[in-house]
């Protein structure tokens, strides 16, 4: 039997890259799925691919997650993967120094006010059943410093935290409504593919990328639906506050030997 059958999930930030690969494993798996974005067009065709249903969320906005719960007010799966690097409209600088407070806001807004909402709408949309599961987007930029993306990385690390204090929460209400979170590194999306661009060193520029990856290769978005196809499911029923780690090996240590 599909893993997900009779279940509904809800994904943010569906329309596209590691969102619509989870939206694809879903319903692969039986879910009846509600695809929410602020993409539109890529949004509606994928809704129509596999039969779901698409409804346009920006996830900072408290109005919006309101009109999706007068429409949804139940849901069994909640994926709160929408998020930006904070580089899509401004290239900069996002370092600690020069980053405006404007643009600090602003990538948290998403990341970490568009968590918090899609938390707080799952765990409402949950309570007839008193169960479900909720799954948030980290990153490893929220177990380790990033620099030049200082804002990326703060709110990677305040959803980390956030969705242990949801699952703890969620617990002491003796509700079966887990919380975890995936911290995905370099997964191969439509981000970096315009930064490796299609030219001739497009090998060697990936290679570089990875550089420092133990396993030496990027991860896919099919890999990262994997994970969180795990978490939707009964298979994971005594898995909340955990957080799991896609990243090829980077947080595990060095892969070179000590010198004689």
């Amino acid at each position: 039997m599909p893993k997900l059958q009779d279940k509904s999930a809800l994904i943010t930030g569906g329309a596209r890259g590691i969102g619509a690969a989870i939206v694809r494993c879903f319903a692969a798996e039986g879910a009846q799925i509600v695809i929410a974005d602020i993409d539109a067009e890529n949004g509606t065709e994928l809704a129509a691919e596999i039969g779901g249903v698409f409804i346009k969320l920006d996830v900072s906005s408290e109005k919006d997650w309101e009109s999706l719960a007068a429409e949804h007010s139940q849901m069994d799966i909640v994926v709160n993967n929408a998020g930006i690097t904070g580089f899509e409209e401004n290239a900069g600088p996002h370092d600690p120094e020069h980053a405006t407070l404007g643009e600090w806001h602003r990538v948290h807004a998403v990341n970490l006010d568009g968590t918090f909402l899609g938390c707080r709408y799952a765990i409402r949309a949950m309570r007839q059943k008193r169960a479900g599961s909720i799954i948030n987007m980290s990153s490893r930029s929220g177990l380790v410093g990033i620099p030049g993306a200082a804002a990326y990385a703060s709110s990677k690390a305040a959803i980390r935290n956030h969705t242990k204090s949801v699952a703890l929460y969620c617990a002491g209400q003796g509700l079966k409504i887990r919380c975890n979170s995936i911290h995905p590194a370099a997964i191969l999306t439509p981000m970096w593919e315009a930064m490796i661009g299609n030219g001739p060193d497009r090998d060697a520029r990936m290679a570089a990328m990875v550089a420092d990856t133990p396993l030496k290769r990027f991860g896919t978005v099919d890999e990262v639906a994997a994970i969180a196809l795990l978490l939707a499911s009964d298979d994971a029923s005594y898995m909340t506050g955990s957080e799991i780690h896609l990243d090829g090996g980077l947080l595990a240590g060095s892969a070179a030997s000590p010198g004689g």
